[in-house]
């Protein structure tokens, strides 16, 4: 008898596994959770100031509105009141001094959500006004850091840029960004037996959360159970600061011992949570005549917040991205971690390698103006490339470099060089719209940079009917995480993708998980989850070997049925006979990534695996006496290694592009000189619709599989096309400069390029 053959699992498109459920309303979030008898609502009492003393809160006129149960303080807090964060600088609730508006002073407790909110607003903080740092400038002036700077050098800057022929120097600033996450932060905390607590929490990182709130309610960490099936979008805002919304939550619970929901509005959630971190630069760079870079000495303000969070990490990225795709010879470049009496800035898709990545986009842009040269052959001279210029500044081999390939490929497909050609006609005969046209690469470096972090654990249980079950410390936000997964589980085992269903991720089934982030949660994740499955299926092929006297190595999984010489059965009925046999259906698996190593104190070694890489061509226009602008086309040719589910690989690829996008036109956030954020609601932050989107946005996707030894010699795909935007903020800034013809000077475009930034580029404001 012969098998049947079937098509695999993985290596082909698949829906997402949740996409049925929730399109018809059936996939359950936090909120939609019945909730048990007796849950109160939380809702934050927040600083209205941005720097002062706290005296205290007058608090009756919210205990006299009806239904309010309680008041949670600093002072109800049974373990530590500061969070259980690297730095150990955040408090729990905001005690003697107050450290950017919105930050929580602590919770009203009502029956129902709006009681609670109702409340929260009659809450009297007796603040006394303090100087508040609102911008890295100021920071920078006042060395008012969270982190100590960092200095990361190769070769002699100084006298390079001595002896090159040719020298820039200027600044730029590029704003942050709000995740906008749909589901916003929220957390349902339930008391147990015996001080035990169930907490759900839309978080990316649940053994995190586990850990705070065990922190915070005086516990060891295995009294503390986290679940989260599913997360409304994460974009890196609930990798850490989920944890807030947790241990709040659990706080009120244990005070007024009862389940306990918190959900923050929009609007609050604003106001509370960190956002994308933004920059300050200052560069010199030297250059030759070809525009080969000789020199550049590079300094970072990232605007951190009031906390650390996860600034310094984000700041080394920025460092470390701070080539992109460029070898550079002799470096300086200073970063510096600026404390600022604003929320405290967090993960964002690109964890800072966005801020490192426009930089040095940004600088060869203007040296192609300089030399009157096209920025694609420039950027082509400073490529990396094999030999002496394959090392990156802090010491890493580029092992795996596609980039000329998959440029000239994109540059062929895309015509850059006759639309170069169109665009200059177009703008020569239009002196209202203006066109321009960019291609930018990407090399983004996958691995969490804190290299304990990359590891992962699994479990993969088979049951007796053949149907799988898989567990794992990834997250499932939207990205398919779970839906990669089980089609990696399902090659394993030779079954079909509709055989195995991804679970719930809880920290009873996983412990000690890292985040989902990083890009590396299949990476990760998929690693355990195969080993797993491959332990199971050696048993089985150990049991049948012997049923069939021949070697394991023998044994084929395929189509649903398991194959020898002898024998085919279906995999179901292998295992019946298996566990009739006492043959152990279920196993764990565990994976840490090899080869990676970098020294903390140095920025220096190997912190990434592996680089996936890409570039975008955009072509846009700009109305000149407006300032408003359009992306008119956009070709993508993407590196995602050999794909375990194309369709999910290319809406991630869209979704990050069209993400970075709003970054860097609409998405701007607003402080007054008050420290209030001004942007704080969809009425006044912009994030791109679905009408901003060109008609003409084309992805392909790189043919060669991960040279590295990745599960299905897949690539990470979340982050890096993030950065493929950039080519948007070029091709703008390339409109710019066809208004002024003749004039070599940098174009000072700030981020995000709104019509008023366009317009203070064209010089007309």
């Amino acid at each position: 008898m012969t098998a049947m053959p079937s098509a695999p699992a993985a290596g082909v498109s698949r829906p997402h596994e949740s996409a049925r459920a929730q399109v018809a309303g059936g996939a359950t979030y936090i909120d939609d959770m019945p909730v048990l008898r007796g849950t109160l609502y939380a809702a934050p009492i927040l600083s209205s100031i941005a720097h002062g003393r706290l005296h205290g809160l007058d608090c009756s006129a919210a205990l006299a509105l009806p239904g309010v149960r309680g008041i949670v303080q600093a002072t109800d807090i049974p373990g530590d009141p500061m969070l259980a964060a690297f730095a150990g600088d955040e408090p729990v609730f905001a005690t003697d001094t107050v450290q950017h508006v919105g930050q929580v002073l602590g919770l009203v407790v009502a029956d129902t959500v709006l009681q609670a909110r109702r409340a929260a607003r009659q809450v009297r903080a007796d603040i006394t006004p303090l100087p508040a740092i609102l911008t890295p400038q100021e920071a920078l002036a006042a060395n008012s850091f969270v982190l100590p700077p960092v200095h990361v050098r190769r070769g002699d800057a100084t006298a390079a840029l001595a002896r090159a022929p040719h020298r820039l120097s200027g600044t730029l600033e590029v704003g942050g960004q709000e995740h906008f996450y749909l589901e916003g932060q929220i957390a349902y905390v339930v008391p147990l037996e015996q001080n035990q607590w169930q907490v759900y929490s839309s978080t990316q990182h649940p053994g995190e959360v586990q850990h705070w709130v065990a922190h915070a309610l005086g516990l060891d960490n295995h009294a503390v159970r986290v679940e989260c099936r599913r997360m409304g979008g994460g974009f890196g805002g609930k990798e850490t600061q989920a944890g807030h919304l947790a241990v709040w939550a659990a706080i009120a619970a244990h005070k007024l011992r009862c389940p306990v929901k918190l959900r923050l509005d929009r609007d609050d959630d604003f106001m509370i949570t960190g956002k994308r971190h933004p920059f300050w630069y200052d560069y010199t760079v030297g250059f030759d005549d070809d525009g080969l870079l000789q020199g550049l000495q590079l300094r970072m303000a990232a605007n951190c917040g009031f906390s650390a969070d996860l600034s310094g990490p984000v700041a080394d990225r920025a460092v470390f991205h701070s080539d992109n795709a460029y070898f550079l010879a002799d470096v300086d470049i200073s970063s510096y971690r600026c404390k600022t009496n604003t929320q405290s800035h967090t993960a964002f898709r690109g964890f800072g390698g966005p801020q490192g990545v426009i930089l040095i986009e940004t600088i060869l842009g203007d040296v192609a103006r300089a030399l009157g040269r096209d920025p694609l052959d420039v950027r082509r001279r400073n490529l990396y490339g094999i030999e002496e210029r394959n090392v990156t500044h802090y010491q890493m081999r580029v092992e795996d470099n596609i980039l000329d390939p998959l440029i000239t490929r994109l540059e062929q497909t895309a015509r850059y060089r006759e639309r170069q050609a169109e665009i200059a006609r177009w703008n020569a005969a239009s002196p209202v719209l203006r066109r321009g046209l960019a291609l930018t690469p990407v090399k983004f470096g996958i691995s969490f940079t804190a290299t304990l972090f990359n590891q992962a654990g699994a479990l993969v249980h088979v049951y007796t009917d053949g149907s799988v079950q898989v567990n794992h410390g990834g997250t499932e936000m939207g990205q398919g995480l779970h839906t990669k997964i089980a089609q990696i589980v399902a090659d394993e085992l030779g079954i079909g993708f509709d055989r195995v269903l991804a679970t719930a991720s809880d920290t009873s089934k996983i412990p000690n998980a890292s985040a989902t982030a990083a890009s590396a949660g299949t990476d990760l994740n998929g690693r355990a989850a195969q080993f797993a499955a491959r332990n199971v299926r050696d048993n089985l092929a150990q049991f049948v070997a012997g049923l069939d006297q021949c070697g394991a190595g023998a044994v084929r999984f395929a189509g649903g049925q398991v194959i020898t010489p002898r024998s085919t059965r279906r995999f179901e009925d292998v295992v019946q006979a298996a566990y009739a046999n006492r043959i152990q259906l279920w196993s764990d698996g565990f994976y840490r990534t090899p080869k990676i190593h970098y020294d903390k104190t140095t920025l220096t070694g190997r912190p990434f695996y592996y680089f996936a890489y890409g570039a975008a061509c955009t072509e846009v226009a700009i109305d000149t006496l407006t300032g408003e602008s359009r992306v008119l086309k956009v070709d993508i040719l993407h590196d995602v290694g050999r794909s375990i589910n194309p369709a999910l690989d290319i809406g991630q690829i869209e979704g990050g592009f069209v993400q970075g996008m709003g970054w860097l036109t609409t998405e701007q956030l607003v402080w007054n000189e008050r420290g209030h954020l001004a942007t704080h609601a969809p009425s006044t932050y912009k994030i791109p619709a679905t009408g901003d989107v060109p008609d003409h946005l084309q992805v392909a996707l790189w043919p060669e599989p991960n040279r590295e030894d990745n599960v299905f010699g897949s690539k990470a795909v979340g982050e890096p096309p993030f950065m493929l935007a950039i080519s948007v903020y070029e091709a703008l800034r390339a409109a710019v400069a066809s208004t002024r013809p003749g004039d070599r000077a940098p174009v000072q475009l700030t981020a995000p390029a709104t019509a008023e930034n366009v317009l203070r580029a064209l010089g007309r404001l």
